[in-house]
């Protein structure tokens, strides 16, 4: 546990600083239109006409089988529009809400975009009235031009969708044989009738001989579903494929690190045990272990996790871990690294504890259920749920695809972690805390190539989700206590084990979050690359009768370090919202000095450098004792609050509030202080209800419900002038936020800050400079809850937590006792602020 100094302070937490006010977006500069490829328009309408003719044709055939097959989710067809060669296809005019024809899913084949969309039986009318409209060059009775030359003129193709049409994943992972059965992803529509379409899929194509499973994941409009069988099978159902969004493969899961034998020491665990306290109360926090299962038989772990404790998807699975992963997990969770326990001769207090959900076993024979963990891990969490609901608890899991295809796209697995730390299902009222591993690099040909290999391995699904805190590895482990033997990493680098997001497209969220100890490498004079004993970290083994000890490694071992540090935040300031204990750990992370001599080499840092420093390294190691307390020189200051991002006025939903943050900031200590160099960080934290599909975030279509931006006010800056920058600010770009930087002193820059839905910066500056930034504003960007108006969402709440902190190394004025004498005194928000 925490020992505190006299100058370990609790974090300062305020109430009622925030002023709503209506957030009115200026009318955004007229848009000049992309230029139209010239078409000769009786050939090319001609010709999309007879393609639509034989569309027809197809629709009318498919109208008959699925009405023998007496479908109940919606008689249609999918079809699939073609762009040319370098342009843009106006996909967002294919979509018709009034006709129910639906945008399903896009793919991009090399320089052209493909469109898939469903339209129901009846309704190619509509495309047929465009096309005639464009041979015509219709105009309105007022004379107004209506030939949709901007949509046609970007379509080279109109034809029925096809299987290929449908698959949105990578075209590698097709196998080549048609007849090879494998497990798929299928995503189905919702069509207002999430039950029907999923009956009429498992109907359909069972009876072309696919195994589909029994689970599956819901989202707003989409429904998840596991399939087995093959490309021939799945083609000669056209009914079945009429029913489908798109389609992807399924991911295996990783294989497991089973640590290196260490000596077996008895007498160590005796001594342990020996100087255990266990100081947790009736309710301590929990950190619910979503992985192979825990063996509490342990003499270091049976004290901390009950057998009441232990849970499992699969009562066939067992309890028990039988892979030696999650019982090493388990030791980490609660005592960090046994290296530096063991050796020590203090007491080991402990007031948290563990909870264990088996969700793999480490064996084939499981019918499937491993290519289904977007399904497995919602039951997974209710498991510890319903039985003790009161309970805070993290939940942490190293559970990953042994692939990172998705580079940083949503996958189904990914969107239901986000969705259930949102608590989506149950209207916010309940989120949760998720901590993921980023997943690993076990390639010794590749660990030879560190560091260049940590920019090739990316991110593991579900590492991606913008709700959890991802935890990649650092290390420290540089002893490999034999001459011959090199450690590959230095003191404080990035772990070989790691994994990036170096070359995600920029829209996708800043991960790793942070790093945390996961191990090293040793290499030889020849260049051979394995894990070492000595380089590992010293955990629990889960046949405590054979042996006591084994070691853990990699961003396995790295999450359960940080789960263990969200439990000690717990217990320190138990009623915080998740989204301020991620926002904590993060807002307490640094970079060491080994990290920036790698990725900050050059002579001027550029902000695009420290954005590829953070997806490399996170915000860096967090640091305990800044995560848990302030001091006099280094405060910080936690706000918990919501706002209403959209309204819907006039029958159209627009932005609805600002928050406006007035913070209790020691004007005339900060004025007296003068030219002290200062830091300000600032860190937004909030949860997004997800929205998968292949439509991503391009136009009004968004992977988000919501998105929330800060700002902070300007030395010299009115609140009025302050207001209007605010409102100029939703003029960013909706899908990378691009703007000119026009606050320089700002380590990231809002060009680059705002990514996935945890936001942090750092300004540095002078004390009297830092005077005059009291005010901070919340305010909303573009999300589903805006764009998709028919799921009715626009009046929903969204909860934040925004924290500020401020570090000087002048020690001699206490600004922690100054801010918590205002808090103390102040009547009203803004009555402590001077403009």
């Amino acid at each position: 546990m925490q020992n505190r100094t006299t100058d370990n302070r609790p974090h300062l937490i305020l109430a009622n600083t925030a002023t709503a006010q209506p957030f009115t977006t200026p009318r955004p500069p007229p848009i000049t239109p992309p230029t139209l490829p010239a078409r000769n328009r009786q050939q090319h309408g001609t010709a999309l006409q007879t393609q639509l003719s034989a569309v027809q044709l197809a629709a009318l055939h498919a109208s008959q089988l699925q009405n023998q097959h007496q479908l109940e989710s919606g008689i249609g067809l999918q079809i699939e529009f073609s762009g040319f060669p370098d342009v843009n296809l106006a996909f967002t005019s294919l979509h018709n809400e009034p006709n129910k024809i639906e945008l399903l899913s896009l793919r991009q084949d090399g320089n052209i975009t493909h469109a898939n969309v469903f339209v129901p039986d009846g309704k190619l009318r509509h495309f047929e009235k465009v096309l005639n409209e464009y041979v015509n060059e219709h105009k309105t009775n007022a004379g107004k031009v209506r030939d949709h030359k901007a949509l046609v003129n970007t379509i080279a193709a109109i034809g029925v969708a096809s299987l290929r049409a449908l698959w949105t994943d990578d075209v590698d992972q097709l196998p080549q044989d048609q007849n090879q059965p494998f497990w798929w992803e299928v995503w189905l529509p919702v069509r207002g009738k999430r039950d029907a379409v999923v009956a009429d899929f498992k109907k359909l194509v069972t009876l072309v001989g696919c195994e589909v499973s029994e689970r599956q994941a819901n989202f707003p409009e989409r429904t998840v579903l596991w399939m087995f069988g093959s490309q021939a099978q799945l083609q000669n159902s056209v009914a079945a494929l009429n029913c489908v969004a798109e389609l992807r493969r399924a991911k295996d899961t990783a294989e497991f690190f089973d640590g290196m034998k260490p000596v077996e020491q008895v007498a160590w665990v005796d001594d342990a045990v020996s100087r255990l306290q266990d100081l947790a109360q009736e309710n301590a926090p929990r950190i619910c272990l979503i992985d192979s299962g825990v063996n509490r038989a342990h003499p270091l772990l049976e004290r901390f996790i009950g057998q009441h404790d232990l849970y499992t998807i699969n009562p066939n699975f067992g309890v028990n871990d039988v892979v030696n992963h999650g019982t090493g997990l388990a030791g980490l969770a609660l005592y960090g690294d046994l290296t530096e326990v063991l050796s020590g001769s203090d007491p080991i207090e402990i007031a948290h504890r563990l909870e264990s959900v088996k969700i793999v076993t480490g064996q084939t024979d499981n019918n499937g259920d491993a290519h289904s963990h977007a399904a497995l891990f919602g039951d997974a969490v209710s498991q510890a749920e319903v039985v003790q609901p009161e309970v805070v608890r993290v939940f942490a899991t190293a559970v990953t695809a042994t692939d990172y295809r998705d580079q940083g796209q949503p996958s189904s697995w990914s969107a239901t972690v986000d969705s259930l730390a949102a608590d989506a299902n149950g209207e916010g009222q309940f989120p949760r805390l998720f901590i993921l591993a980023a997943g690993n690099m076990v390639d010794g040909n590749a660990w030879a190539q560190y560091p260049a290999s940590l920019s090739t391995n990316l991110i593991h699904d579900p590492g991606q989700a913008w709700n959890a805190l991802t935890v990649g590895a650092l290390t420290d482990k540089i002893d490999t206590e034999e001459p011959a033997l090199q450690a590959i990493a230095c003191s404080g680098g990035i772990s070989p084990f790691s994994s990036t997001s170096a070359t995600w497209e920029a829209v996708w969220p800043l991960k790793p979050d942070v790093v945390m100890e996961g191990g090293n490498v040793a290499i030889d004079a020849s260049g051979f690359a394995a894990g070492h004993p000595s380089l590992n970290l010293l955990t629990t083994n889960n046949t405590p009768s054979e042996r006591l000890f084994t070691t853990s490694n990699a961003t396995s071992a790295a999450s359960a370090l940080c789960a263990r540090l969200a439990a000690q935040i717990m217990l320190v300031y138990p009623a915080l919202h998740p989204e301020t204990v991620r926002a904590l750990i993060v807002h307490s992370a640094e970079w060491t000095t080994s990290m920036r001599d790698v990725y900050l080499n050059s002579q001027t840092v550029r902000k695009k450098d420290i954005v590829n420093l953070i997806r490399h390294c996170g915000w860096g190691a967090p640091n305990v004792n800044r995560a848990l307390y302030s001091a006099g020189n280094s405060l910080t200051l936690l706000v918990e609050d919501q706002i209403f991002p959209f309204k819907k006025e006039n029958g159209k939903v627009g932005t609805r509030d600002m928050n406006l943050h007035a913070l209790p900031w020691p004007k005339q200590a900060l004025l007296a202080l003068g030219e002290v160099r200062v830091q300000m960080r600032v860190t937004l934290s909030y949860f997004i209800e997800p929205n998968p599909s292949a439509r991503g975030v391009a136009s009004k279509f968004h992977y988000p419900s919501h998105r929330l931006r800060f700002e902070v006010q300007r030395p010299l800056e009115t609140s009025s002038a302050f207001q209007t920058r605010i409102n100029a600010a939703a003029l960013h770009d909706e899908n990378d936020d691009s703007t000119s930087p026009s606050d320089d002193d700002w380590l990231l820059g809002k060009s680059n800050r705002y990514r996935g839905s945890l936001h942090q910066d750092e300004w540095s500056g002078t004390a009297a400079e830092l005077a005059n930034r009291g005010h901070i504003a919340v305010f909303p960007a573009m999300g589903w809850w805006r764009t998709r108006a028919a799921l009715k969402k626009y009046n929903s709440p969204a909860r934040y937590s925004l924290l500020v902190s401020i570090r000087t190394e002048q020690t001699e004025t206490d600004l922690y006792a100054l801010i918590e004498q205002l808090i103390a005194q102040r009547i009203a928000p803004a009555t402590t602020i001077e403009i």
